[in-house]
């Protein structure tokens, strides 16, 4: 493949898109994260959420329930090509910790480091989605 460099400078990234098979059980569990619905697209059977720092994401609607929340790009032996989880830094990873523990929230992985620059840990949401959470640390902000 030999493409020309995109003219286009990248400034800034937006949101990410997750889809859900439960519209009400997932704007309540990622209200319960922080998120706060901003706006709502009917006609593309999705949200915006916001948390309190401008992080969005939106929430698709039109998923279809899987047994045991089964993630098709990480929970399968053949690994497909695709995204597989955002990361979201936070500014206090124990004080998360406490609170998924108080919440019944299972942490999948940490926490612990991941490279120099963050210590991590990793939940699913209802739907099986993987969602990341970091700390950043060495003063990277």
């Amino acid at each position: 493949m030999n493409l020309s460099p995109n003219p286009a400078r990248i400034c800034a990234y937006d949101h990410i898109g997750i889809r859900v098979s439960d519209k009400s059980r997932a704007i309540a569990f990622y209200q319960a994260l922080g998120f706060i619905e901003s706006a709502t697209f009917p006609l593309y059977e999705a949200n915006e959420m916001l948390s309190a720092d401008g992080v969005r994401i939106n929430l698709i609607f039109n998923g279809a329930r899987q047994p045991k929340a089964h993630n098709a790009l990480l929970d399968a032996p053949l690994k497909l090509p695709g995204l597989t989880h955002p990361a979201f830094v936070v500014d206090d990873l124990q004080a998360l910790e406490t609170w998924l523990h108080e919440q019944g929230i299972t942490i999948t992985e940490g926490p612990h480091p991941i490279g120099p620059r963050r210590v991590a840990l990793f939940i699913r949401d209802p739907d099986g989605n993987v969602l990341e959470f970091n700390q950043l640390i060495n003063g990277d902000q």
